[in-house]
């Protein structure tokens, strides 16, 4: 089939390829024609495992190509992707629809023919009526424009899986003709089993953003317990494995830590969130405001535990943080966990140095503030105090000895629960962690452990609640 997909960022771009790698003939389009040029020379624009070598594979078919122009797309596809981002508006949380009007009015006077538009963005409940009577009024006489909704289920770092092989394809449509084209669009992976579920448009939008919703809350859920669990010297992680053993609760993402980020989880609980306001739902979504407060706090209580392992006080301390993106095997820093905790050490007087093995370069543009690099032995040198805020798998790959040997004082916050700590104290080094309490000292370690308990419990540091750091936190972005 002849599609089309506008917006070529990070959704646009893997969908285009990847339905040209089944068979389909592709046109992408985007407004960015230096992304447009990168995307036809086999440059991805962004680090994502395998994209690289489906994008080459898809150009040289010759099944797909780019493009800056709205009328050739209009005159190419049988079936129009909507991809464009849907970012927090600026000042509330609801999501800015401009670039999903913006393609539709891009697009609707060119059409020559009737045509299918499915949209594949995380919008509000609603979107798909009303770009429907959008589309009315601004299509040429006698062209008919159905308008689907078809939302992604992507994970950056797992997204060409996730296109070519889908846990599930979720279509809302108002007609069967609509359907049997998107069936038709999905043909290789409905013969491979993925489960196919058609509805109406307005169940299609939510399934997106109740999806997220409830990735969040489980997420946060696990981060209030690890809250719970430093009041009562108790362990999330222990925690977390015995209610993952209850069937009806499960163990994926209950690992305790710095919390979510990204350009979409926070926007899109929030944006659900303020759509539950408008059409009077709110009380029922309400927990959200809780979720997406403890997912902020996290950033302010491991912020709290750096300084007090600084002895109270950030100022003129080197401090290193490992991670710079918001989840690893990404290089997008959008509302990332780490670097709103970098840059809270940052604005307290630390001297902050970066290491990311592939979002150094986006950091740095984003927070130039912040020394970011890739080369981890000089970003750790002379450190006072080591945050690994990013679950690379290159940061559990660590010879912690050598580690050792480069800083100067070896303290290591693990502010993703993920790192091999037995291995890391046994090296030498101080291991502090939200919901976990430190190893309790044998009698004959007592002496040596006085010192370093003497600075965490100092009324300098009681005094710090983490409640405090949130103004100074950033809430997010787009």
């Amino acid at each position: 089939m002849r599609l089309t997909v506008i917006g070529t960022g990070y959704l646009g771009a893997v969908h285009a390829a990847c339905m040209a790698d089944i068979g389909h003939d592709v046109l992408g389009v985007d407004v960015d024609a230096d992304r447009i040029t990168a995307l036809s020379e086999g440059r991805p624009p962004f680090y994502e495992p395998g994209f690289d070598e489906v994008l080459s594979r898809a150009l040289a078919s010759g099944r797909l190509r780019f493009g800056t122009d709205p009328r050739e797309a209009a005159a190419h596809g049988e079936v129009h992707f909507i991809c464009v981002g849907t970012p927090q508006q600026a000042g509330s949380p609801a999501a800015d629809l401009r670039y999903v009007d913006a393609a539709v009015d891009g697009l609707a006077p060119h059409l020559p023919a009737s045509c299918l538009v499915a949209g594949k963005s995380t919008v509000p409940v609603g979107t798909t009526a009303r770009l429907a009577d959008r589309f009315a009024g601004l299509v040429p006489a006698g062209v008919r424009v159905d308008v689907a909704w078809n939302p992604e289920f992507l994970r950056e770092g797992f997204a060409v899986e996730d296109t070519l092989r889908p846990d599930r394809i979720v279509t809302g449509v108002t007609g069967r003709e609509a359907d049997e084209t998107l069936r038709r669009v999905y043909a290789p992976m409905l013969a491979e089993g993925v489960p196919y579920i058609s509805t109406d448009p307005n169940t299609a939008e939510l399934v997106k953003v109740a999806a997220n919703s409830f990735l969040a809350t489980k997420i946060s859920f696990i981060n209030a317990m690890a809250e719970v669990c430093d009041a009562a010297d108790a362990d999330v992680a222990t925690l977390a494995d015995a209610l993952g053993h209850d069937a009806r609760i499960g163990r994926r993402f209950l690992n305790a830590g710095l919390g979510f980020g990204g350009g979409c989880l926070p926007k899109d609980i929030r944006a659900f969130a303020a759509r539950a306001r408008e059409i009077g739902a709110g009380p029922a979504v309400a927990f959200l405001d809780q979720v997406d407060e403890i997912n902020r706090r996290q950033r302010a209580r491991t912020v709290a535990l750096a300084r007090r392992l600084a002895g109270g006080d950030l100022a003129g301390r080197r401090v290193t943080v490992l991670g710079a993106t918001f989840k690893p095997n990404s290089d997008d820093v959008r509302d990332s966990p780490a670097l709103a905790v970098a840059t809270a050490l940052h604005r307290q007087g630390a001297e902050v140095r970066v290491h990311d093995p592939e979002g150094a370069g986006n950091a740095r543009r984003a927070h130039p503030e912040l020394r970011c690099g890739s080369d981890l032995p000089e970003a750790c040198r002379d450190a006072e105090l080591l945050l690994h805020l990013t679950e690379w798998d290159r940061y559990r790959a660590v010879d912690p000895v050598e580690l050792a040997r480069v800083v100067r004082e070896p303290v290591l916050v693990d502010g993703r629960n993920a790192l091999p700590h037995d291995a890391w104290r046994a090296a030498g080094w101080t291991v502090e962690v939200l919901g976990r309490p430190s190893p309790r000292p044998r009698p004959s370690d007592a002496r040596d452990e006085e010192p370093l308990r003497a600075t965490i419990a100092s009324p300098a540091a009681r005094q710090d609640h983490p409640d405090a750091l949130a103004p100074a936190l950033p809430t997010g972005r787009a």
